[in-house]
């Protein structure tokens, strides 16, 4: 079957709301088509008319598809005849871009002059570009057209991946951290990839979501998406505290984003006046560069800044392309001249996203870095704080035990102590009084008395906090040791160092070292035989003292003896840290050190 030639062409253009049937014959039809590129802003809410003459010179009917060009939410096609025009039946092909096309049929030998009656979508990449289709090729027709495009389609698909591997990333971060900047990039990564995404799928075909997204989702879209992107940045930089500059030309831009989405909605859907539509997008991303620029300029005299310079650089990059872009939708006949995707506006606005979007991940890495080393920080400081309180804790229970210690000491020393001084003197008077026939018991009360007397003020000492130092240690060992002997017949050499060092000692080792001397002195009186007992004290970096006497010395291998007073002994040390040793050396020579 033949195909319909087109014999002429004219092209007029009227408006919205005329009558084609009541009008066409006033109309002024110039020769070919008027505007062979896009259409102009106002041309864009008329109706464009053309007129072409149809021959079929074969002998059966034929037929084909009319197609227009892009956008076109309307076509309609009307036929001459002596009574005027006469309309068309709109027949759609079974295709899914099947409204941009409509049926022309002519029977055999037959001829006809068509006017095709075309409304435009509120776009500024309409063209017409009128052609009739074989009905046999129409799918092939369709990929032709798209074929073009192959190189920008996969480009744009590779860059929404990338796009959403960074709101999983962001929302994972999100998620972990709950921190809102994370959330806002991931807003703005997903409305800008939506907007490539649905470019991409829908850009140059015929369908009603294709013409709603060409027509005005892809500014809202991409509105959206900067505006999140400013959210971002405010909150990434912190800009509130850091740079209220910034912060106050980030919040006038959301301003302007609002209000020019709603301005653009209002004129797009309110209104025929596309060039104030047009001029409210395009002047809206006039202001959007300028605000690049500020910020930039801004970030130069930031430059110490480095999680400002990786902005610096992306936004520079974004913002080179996005001119590029916009060059390239202004000066649309020139850039179509480029080869392959270089013809592209699109191509160029993705390349510098990519390349904001590497410097960003560069900021974000070095941010990251940044604020690991501060918790680290923050938690060594923590830390530390914690351990300080912890430090002042037991220093106050160690206080409130030395004042406790005191206190007990200075009752026992007033009660207890005026109390045995009192019995022992009583049992003396009793005994001067009966002088020769002073019973027993009176002896054994008076001695008694002298031995709690003692014990108990090596109690009090032991837990009197004044008496915590090494040179106080060792005076009352010397004090002790030569008065334990005093009256027995066993003599007592103490040797003590010339300089003692001025050393802390706690009660706890003050208390334990000299129960271990006084148990290892009574052991000696009990159990040595001896004649002499000599004791050595060291101080150095530790505290040594060794108790030899001159007996008989002690059977190792049989210790039952002395009961359980050298495993008090060594236990008390061990208590303390200290170390314990007894051996024969002509005699019994008992060591305990303690690491000062």
């Amino acid at each position: 079957m033949a195909k319909p030639i087109i014999k002429t062409a004219g092209s007029a253009y009227t408006s919205l709301n005329s009558d084609l049937p009541a009008i066409y014959e006033s109309l002024v039809f110039i020769p070919g088509l008027r505007h062979k590129g896009t259409i102009p802003n106002d041309f864009v809410t008329k109706k464009v008319v053309l007129k072409f003459n149809l021959c079929n010179s074969s002998d059966s009917t034929a037929a084909a598809w009319f197609f227009p060009g892009f956008y076109y939410q309307n076509i309609q096609l009307y036929r001459q005849e002596a009574t005027g025009l006469k309309i068309i039946p709109a027949v759609l092909p079974a295709v899914p871009d099947s409204i941009g096309f409509r049926l022309i049929s002519l029977a055999a030998n037959d001829s006809a002059t068509i006017f095709a009656e075309l409304t435009f979508v509120k776009t500024y990449v309409n063209t017409i570009r009128p052609r009739l289709i074989n009905i046999e090729y129409t799918t092939a027709f369709i990929a032709e057209l798209r074929s073009t495009l192959n190189e920008s389609d996969l480009m744009t698909y590779i860059f929404c991946g990338l796009l959403l591997m960074m709101i999983l990333f962001s929302l994972a971060n999100f998620i972990q951290g709950a921190n809102p900047e994370f959330l806002f990039y991931s807003g703005y990564a997903f409305f800008l990839g939506t907007m490539l995404l649905t470019k991409t799928m829908f850009g140059f075909r015929s369908s009603h979501i294709s013409f709603f997204f060409e027509a005005f989702m892809d500014f809202i879209m991409q509105g959206l998406g900067i505006m999140f992107y400013m959210l971002f940045m405010q909150r990434f930089l912190d800009t509130k505290n850091k740079h209220p500059f910034l912060y106050k030309l980030y919040t006038a831009g959301i301003t302007l984003l609002i209000v020019s989405m709603l301005s653009y909605t209002y004129f797009h859907y309110f209104t025929d006046n596309y060039t104030i539509e047009y001029l409210v997008e395009n002047a809206t991303k006039v202001l959007l560069l300028v605000m690049v620029i500020i910020f930039l300029i801004y970030s130069l005299r930031s430059w110490e800044d480095k999680l400002m310079r990786y902005l610096f650089w992306g936004n520079l990059c974004l913002f080179i392309f996005s001119l590029v872009s916009q060059l390239a939708v202004l000066l649309d006949s020139f850039f179509k001249e480029l080869p392959g995707i270089l013809g592209s506006s699109l191509f160029y606005y993705e390349i510098g996203l990519l390349l904001e979007l590497v410097f960003f991940l560069a900021g974000l890495n070095r941010k990251n870095r940044r604020q690991l080393i501060e918790q680290t920080k923050e938690r060594e400081i923590l830390k530390a704080q914690n351990q300080l309180k912890e430090y002042e804790k037991e220093i106050a229970v160690y206080k409130a035990q030395q004042e406790e210690r005191e206190r007990i000491s200075a009752d026992m020393h007033d009660e207890l102590g005026s109390g045995m001084t009192a019995i022992r003197l009583m049992s003396e008077i009793a005994r001067n009084k009966m002088k020769e026939n002073t019973p027993v018991e009176i002896e054994k009360i008076s001695s008694s008395a002298d031995d709690v007397l003692n014990k108990m003020n090596a109690i009090i000492w032991s837990m009197n906090s004044g008496n915590d130092t090494l040179d106080n240690l060792v005076s009352y060992i010397r004090s002790y040791a030569l008065e334990y002997f005093d009256q027995t017949p066993i003599e007592c050499k103490v040797n003590t160092p010339a300089t003692i060092p001025d050393l802390e000692i706690t009660g706890d080792k003050r208390r334990n070292i000299f129960l271990c001397v006084k148990e290892t002195l009574n052991n000696v009186l009990k159990h040595s035989k001896a004649s002499l007992v000599t004791i050595n004290i060291e101080t150095s970096d530790r505290l040594r003292i060794q108790i030899a006497d001159n007996g008989t010395g002690i059977d190792l291998q049989n210790l039952r003896q002395f009961g359980n007073g050298l495993k008090n002994i060594s236990r008390r040390m061990e208590v303390i840290s200290g170390t314990f040793n007894i051996e024969n050396k002509e005699g019994t020579v008992t060591t305990l050190e303690l690491v000062l």
